[in-house]
């Protein structure tokens, strides 16, 4: 597909459009006023938006939002399993290989069975007699949470609207800090008052991850399917009834309820259905000079979103703290505690602005202000280790509390959600596996080869970070694409241009012009 302009008369709006033709399967040209039942459109989403937008505080985005709340129990999962004990690294990637199957039976089917077989595993965990035991149930537990926290965002992603995709999808990551906080506290809470009553002190903890995935067990079949999914499966009027209940807060005729569908009806016009070996096959990854840069975007961000400093200096803290004089066990759980409270504040407000300020912006301006804060927290670990200099460790202290909230606004909420956003409909579950390998190859490093480096290269080792991450900075200014307020059909034309990162944001650029011109018209109207 080809974005194009039409200026209109002096005195009226310019238009924004994307071409109603696209690539369909093995190259083929699919126009989309050809697709049956669906009226043609000549709008971009943001164009509509910028004269019949829907109000988001109607019926239909409040069940929405109350949806993705639910959703997110996936989320507070996750960070309450890993601030417990850490994840098994090869659960999470066994786990991984299996993201493939939302394309198979569903998007909830498959949070669903996630969900139940960390219940189960959470039972062998908690009742374990031995190690083997232990670990077996550790490893259940780290796999089938893959399978629910991997496609709990996928999910999102694709039932959301554009305009707020980055706020709900985003805020999804924002609540494994929520669950970090709930595994904190029942850890000190327990420490506290049942030190001294056996087990109970650890078995407790244990028995409280069952409590997220139960909920979200019990009440994800209620919910809709992903309208892609269905689309995908011809269940055409059932995509239709969810973009009208969900988007346009139930009215049939809004014109955002046609453009969706006619985009997404375009992505699968023309496709054979997907078989069994279409299923398994990954060639769809690497195909076209596109679906390379989609696949390659979103494994530069898994990646960055698990290597940039930001689990190393967790590691670090107990350390620093032990530096200055802080060795009670309940001081260092407290101060975890609001280091876990502190990113969830700022992750949740991040959610927000990358709707308002950009996917690029936001990431950009966040990996300067790591790399700011990574050098004073290396200034201030020297300080310590070659001058015994206490001011300086607490110096550090104070810019690991800031790289945490800097890392929080920018990275938590587009974690699993850009790389998401990045890839095609037909790619979005293989890429998702793709996502959660290659983070959990980097959460591999992290845990065994960062603590080694950490002890032998001291402070050097945040002096590495601080160049990495200006690495980082100046790829995602060359290469990533900017996804803000555009539906996920809209950015096939974007990575179909030669630049897709210039195409992005000429495009972003565009939309802020037209939507001006429109606000300027509706005035003097």
């Amino acid at each position: 597909m080809a974005d194009h302009v039409r200026d209109t008369q002096a005195g009226k709006a310019s238009e924004i459009r994307f071409s109603h033709d696209t690539i369909g399967k093995n190259g083929q040209h699919i126009n989309l006023d050809d697709v049956d039942g669906i009226d043609p459109s000549p709008e971009t989403y943001a164009a509509i938006m910028a004269t019949r937008k829907p109000n988001p505080r109607g019926p239909g985005y409040i069940k929405l939002y109350l949806l993705a709340g639910m959703v997110f129990l996936c989320s507070t999962m996750n960070g309450f399993d890993s601030s417990l004990m850490s994840s098994i690294n090869v659960g999470q990637m066994c786990g991984a290989l299996f993201i493939w199957m939302t394309d198979w039976y569903g998007r909830t089917w498959h949070i669903f069975f996630g969900c139940l077989g960390v219940c189960i595993g959470t039972i062998v965990t908690a009742l374990s007699t031995n190690l083997p035991m232990f670990i077996g149930g550790r490893f259940l537990l780290s796999f089938f949470a893959t399978c629910a926290h991997t496609s709990a965002p996928l999910y999102l992603v694709e039932i959301s609207p554009a305009a707020y995709r980055g706020t709900i999808a985003g805020a999804y990551n924002t609540f494994y800090n929520v669950g970090s906080i709930l595994a904190t506290s029942s850890v000190y809470a327990c420490h506290l008052h049942l030190s001294d009553h056996g087990d109970l002190d650890w078995r407790i903890p244990l028995w409280l991850q069952m409590v997220c995935p139960g909920i979200v067990c019990l009440f994800i079949k209620f919910f809709p399917e992903s309208p892609r999914y269905l689309i995908a499966n011809d269940q055409h009027e059932k995509a239709r009834d969810i973009i009208t209940r969900y988007h346009t807060n139930g009215d049939p005729d809004h014109p955002l309820v046609a453009l969706q569908m006619k985009e997404m009806l375009g992505t699968v016009q023309g496709a054979p259905k997907a078989t069994w070996k279409d299923l398994i096959d990954l060639k769809v990854l690497v195909e076209t000079r596109s679906s390379r840069y989609r696949l390659m975007l979103n494994v530069a961000f898994s990646w960055f979103g698990q290597f940039s400093g930001n689990n190393i200096v967790s590691y670090y803290l107990p350390i620093m703290l032990d530096g200055i004089g802080i060795t009670d066990t309940n001081t260092k759980l407290i101060l975890n505690i609001i280091y876990s409270v502190i990113g969830w504040v700022f992750s949740v407000a991040g959610a927000r602005l990358h709707d308002i300020v950009g996917r690029r912006k936001m990431l950009l301006s966040s990996t300067l202000g790591m790399i700011i804060c990574l050098a004073l927290v290396a200034a201030g670990a020297a300080g310590k280790v070659e001058y015994g200099n206490s001011a300086a460790a607490t110096m550090s202290i104070v810019f690991i509390f800031f790289f945490g909230a800097i890392f929080a606004t920018g990275y938590t909420p587009m974690q699993p959600i850009y790389p998401a956003e990045v890839v095609s409909n037909k790619m979005r579950a293989k890429a998702m596996g793709t996502f959660k390998l290659t983070a959990g190859a980097a959460g591999f490093l992290n845990t065994f080869v960062g603590p080694i480096a950490l002890s032998s290269i001291g402070y050097w080792f945040y002096v590495f970070f601080v160049f990495w991450d200006t690495f980082e900075m100046a790829f995602m200014y060359f290469f990533f694409v900017e996804t803000k307020g555009m539906t996920l059909e809209e950015l096939d034309a974007i990575f179909e241009a030669k630049d897709p990162r210039k195409a992005s944001v000429e495009a972003k650029n565009m939309q802020k012009r037209i939507i001006k011109e429109r606000a300027n018209v509706m005035a003097d109207a």
